[in-house]
This record gives C-alpha cells, structure tokens and sequence, in this order.
C-alpha cells in the first residue's frame, strides 16, 4: 500500500509542461554534459521554471547514479545523479523522474540540473 500522498496539478498548485525553444547546454569541469534542443521547461507554482533536457541529449557515460531519493507529491518518485568530473559540488546534481504521475508523463526519460552543482548551463535562442 503506497502511504505517500498523490497530488493532481490544480489552478491552486499548477504545472505546465512546454517545449524549450532554445538550445541549451550543460557543462562541467570543461565537458559538455548536455546539448540539447528538445528541452521541456515545466513550470511548477511560484517555483522557478526548470529545463528538462531528454536522456538522449546527456552524456550519460559522466553520471553516476546515486542511492539518494525524494518524493513530490505532484510528479513522484525522484532519483539523482552525481557528476563525478565536478567533485563534491556535484553530487546529487541531477535529477530524474523515471515513473512520473500521469498528470507530468511527458518528462519520463528526461534529466534536470541544479543551476548551483554545474559550471554552467547556456540557453542560446536559436533561428
């Protein structure tokens, strides 16, 4: 029996999921992480929007997969991980929603990094 609460999207807690118009990069430690131009930008509540770039476009061969985990309420469980190439400040830097709710499917294979854990991440308006 699953204890932890499931919350649907509502106009009091809204998310949107839309596709990123731009380029966007990831480095770390002089690598590109991730290059990408088929982003996802949610946007949750008064949160900041974050990109969700899809597993295809990262170089997963510079992740390393970590025990950590966390729940929302909105999207699921949450797995991370770590870039080993940016040392301590970026364990847990990515994370992922391998079996989100129905109501934020649309980022099942996608990652996200924390703005704070990466050298940078370059969104360049393109066309």
């Amino acid at each position: 029996m699953n204890s932890k609460p499931i919350k649907i999207p509502s106009p009091d807690h809204p998310i949107t999921i839309t596709p990123a118009r731009e380029r966007i990069t990831v480095t770390v430690a002089g690598r590109r992480v991730a290059d990408t131009r088929e982003a996802l930008t949610l946007k949750e509540a008064a949160y900041p929007p974050v990109h969700y770039i899809p597993r295809k476009d990262v170089n997963m061969t510079q992740l390393q997969r970590t025990s950590h985990q966390t729940y929302c309420p909105y999207k699921g469980e949450c797995a991370y991980y770590s870039i080993p190439a940016g040392g301590k400040r970026s364990v847990n830097a990515v994370w992922t929603y391998e079996a989100p709710y129905a109501a934020v499917s649309e980022i099942r294979e996608y990652l996200a990094f924390y703005p704070d854990r990466v050298d940078a991440i370059q969104i360049a308006v393109e066309g």
